[in-house]
């Protein structure tokens, strides 16, 4: 298999690196807050966590040999920061180098392009000490790990995303505290907002400083946002905030449109924690944006919850079709969410990064039926083909995931992957949708 053209359309599979890697606590590796959140009691589902998870770590090429043969041109992943600096900061961590030359390495000897995340939500412990995201010192830190990170590997991995979804890893880990760290409260959801949206420039131009041909991303989670009664002025309200929160608080300020503070006022808060020369420091130009969308959202207004006032209606209340994760499964979303993001003009290029769905899978004669997944990956890319033949510059589209694996709190419960995993002997098997992803890609190829 040869590694995709520069101007090809790019099919590929992503994964993150606490979800799947385990070895959390080997080979000079420090802890991240996910090792420490998810081995505490009643924070994941049946107290599950990812010590082990696929134990990726030590199987890494059986994996990348199940991408080359499922003919899966283009690999999405992501570096563990305490896998490189156990503290944070400071002393290196050779061994945890060393593994992740060893994953690029085998990458391109089968013909597979890696495309790196830096930041997949597993901040090191070390830091989380110091404050984590609500304190402005991680620019500093993370400028270290991204300058050692591109010095060390830029010459080998030429398309590299800055962070993935800011709005759940600090909503779901600062506001709601569901997520690692655990924070709740509006303060430090806003600390944490601002200055991962610092990060996200900061870290773009620090890139393209060392090595100006790499492409840069970044990751943003995309739902489009609808009213649960279109014709109650109160909904529509609800609906203009929860778009503000969860769709435009960080691409508009990379853009340089600011914070979305019009439209959900709350935000304005956030000026708290705005310095001299932040406005001009929250803009950078990225090569592609990474889009990341699931399902749509409904939404009603809610006198009941605090600060929000707003509540989504779930999939489960509204008699539609619905994953594991009770998201509605609708096609249609990443349509919209592509012509949505689309319309920026700061937005060079689209690439989904991550869309796929979980199911209960079925094991008839040692082979894994998976039909809904076939289903819901069939009709999702035909509306991303759909967008980009409707003049939506998308250059990729990458499923979550190849690997059943660890969901965060969610545990081992909701399955996402072409491959499943038996946690317990960590045999894989491919399902019927990694059968047909791998024969779609080969037929579209066909007709590039």
């Amino acid at each position: 298999m040869n590694r995709d053209p520069e101007n090809s359309f790019k099919w590929g599979v992503s994964t993150a690196a606490y979800q799947i890697e385990g070895a959390h606590d080997i080979d000079g590796k420090g802890p991240s807050i996910w090792d420490t959140f998810a081995n505490k009691k009643r924070k994941i589902h049946r107290n599950q966590n990812g010590n082990i998870a696929c134990d990726h770590y030590n199987r890494y090429q059986e994996d990348i040999d199940l991408i080359r043969d499922l003919n899966i041109p283009n690999y999405r992943f992501s570096i563990s920061w305490s896998r490189i600096f156990p503290e944070g900061v400071g002393p290196i961590n050779m061994k945890g180098i060393h593994y992740y030359h060893r994953l690029i390495d085998y990458c391109l000897k089968n013909g597979i392009e890696p495309w790196i995340t830096l930041y997949h939500w597993d901040l090191p412990d070390a830091l989380e000490k110091k404050g984590g995201w609500t304190n402005r010192d991680i620019l500093i830190w993370f400028e270290e790990f991204v300058s050692f990170c591109i010095k060390t590997f830029g010459d080998k991995v030429k398309h590299w995303m800055v962070l993935n979804e800011p709005l759940v890893f600090t909503g779901a880990g600062y506001f709601l505290g569901v997520h690692a760290p655990g924070k709740k409260g509006l303060s430090n959801f806003l600390a944490a907002s601002h200055h991962a949206a610092l990060c996200q420039a900061h870290g773009g131009r620090i890139i393209k400083s060392i090595k100006s041909d790499l492409k840069v991303g970044t990751t943003f989670s995309y739902s489009p946002i609808e009213p649960f009664n279109p014709e109650n002025s109160k909904d529509l309200k609800a609906t203009k905030k929860a778009n503000a929160l969860v769709n435009r608080l960080f691409i508009e300020p990379l853009l340089g449109l600011g914070y979305p503070v019009n439209d959900f006022k709350i935000l304005t808060r956030i000026e708290k924690f705005v310095k001299a020369n932040d406005e001009k420091d929250l803009k950078f130009e990225m090569d592609f944006i990474g889009l990341q969308n699931y399902t749509r959202e409904l939404v009603k207004y809610s006198p009941f919850v605090p600060i929000l006032n707003l509540k989504v209606v779930k999939a489960s209340k509204r008699k539609v079709e619905k994953t594991l994760m009770n998201w509605e499964v609708h096609p249609p979303s990443i349509y919209q969410s592509l012509m949505e993001l689309g319309k920026y003009s700061g937005v060079s290029e689209i690439i989904i990064t991550e869309n796929g769905a979980a199911f209960s899978d079925s094991f008839s004669n040692g082979k894994i039926k998976d039909e809904k997944r076939v289903i819901y990956l069939k009709e999702y890319i035909e509306q991303v083909l759909k967008a980009k033949n409707d003049g939506v510059n998308v250059g990729g589209y990458f499923v979550w995931t190849l690997l059943d694996n660890f969901e965060w709190a969610e545990g081992y419960h909701p399955t996402f992957g072409l491959v499943n995993v038996d946690f317990e002997s960590q045999k894989r098997t491919i399902k019927d949708s990694g059968y047909w992803y791998s024969e779609f890609i080969r037929n579209h190829a066909r007709k590039e």
